[in-house]
């Protein structure tokens, strides 16, 4: 089977993880959610080749965000012109947050899960609110987060993973872009950690996303979770590319 591309992921996962506003320029991508995840509140390019005038469409993108009150975050990925990275160095945008993608293709069998798993609409409360307390979410996150849900266009479901005593303990998010299962906000109550039911939410994941078709999986991890990083390569995911985040040297000021 043919490996994924850069190109290939990325589409599937801005699918899959949808902003709330966005604009373009040429082949970028500036992303507005409210200020919940980098990835939906960052400045992407999409193709190495537009890099023209790349200093005059950096600063009117982090303008955008400043208008809308986030900080100004650019997301380094191999698809960026090498023209953006040199502005960035030499606006000395702070790099911050170094990640992995991970992908794989999918078995041919489902996955075992050893606990009790259930499949929800991911607008449905009875999802988003169990992941919000095992989160930390406040009220407006846990707002932004189901209004991004509620936005996504490709199949979706919410996953939870139950303890026997019936409380949910895990929760993730699967989806599945142009035959790609992508994999968000995996999350398990702090304390059930190490206990296994992180395994059994992926497992169920994957089951959904090869049951719709899905020929591959992809998901983001911060380099430097190594839990995680672990429990992904126990299932088959393998490094495909990093990614790291850059923001204005004045980010956190005025």
């Amino acid at each position: 089977m043919v490996p994924l591309s850069v190109s290939q992921i990325e589409g599937a996962t801005l699918t899959a993880w949808p902003a709330l506003k966005q604009a373009h320029d040429g082949l970028w991508l500036w992303r507005y959610a409210r200020g919940y995840t980098k990835r939906a509140n960052s400045i992407h390019c999409l193709d190495p080749s537009d890099g023209a005038y790349a200093e005059l469409r950096l600063r009117q993108m982090a303008e955008l965000s400043r208008a809308h009150g986030i900080p100004p975050v650019f997301r380094v990925t191999p698809l960026t012109a090498p023209e953006v990275v040199d502005v960035l160095d030499g606006l000395q945008w702070e790099e911050f947050e170094p990640s992995l993608v991970m992908a794989m293709e999918m078995p041919d069998e489902d996955f075992p899960v050893e606990f009790q798993a259930r499949y929800f609409d991911p607008a449905d409360p009875a999802w988003y609110r169990p992941l919000a307390q095992m989160a930390g979410h406040d009220q407006v996150t846990t707002d932004v987060v189901a209004q991004i849900v509620g936005a996504i266009a490709c199949p979706v479901q919410g996953v939870l993973v139950y303890h026997k005593a019936g409380l949910p303990v895990a929760a993730t998010l699967a989806a599945v872009s142009s035959g790609v299962g992508i994999f968000l906000n995996v999350v398990t109550h702090p304390s059930a950690r190490g206990m296994g039911y992180g395994r059994a939410v992926m497992g169920a994941a994957l089951n959904w996303g090869r049951s719709m078709g899905a020929t591959h999986s992809a998901l983001q991890v911060l380099a430097s979770n190594v839990p995680a990083l672990n429990l992904y390569a126990s299932f088959g995911f393998g490094e495909v590319y990093s990614y790291i985040y850059r923001r204005a040297p004045d980010w956190g000021r005025g």
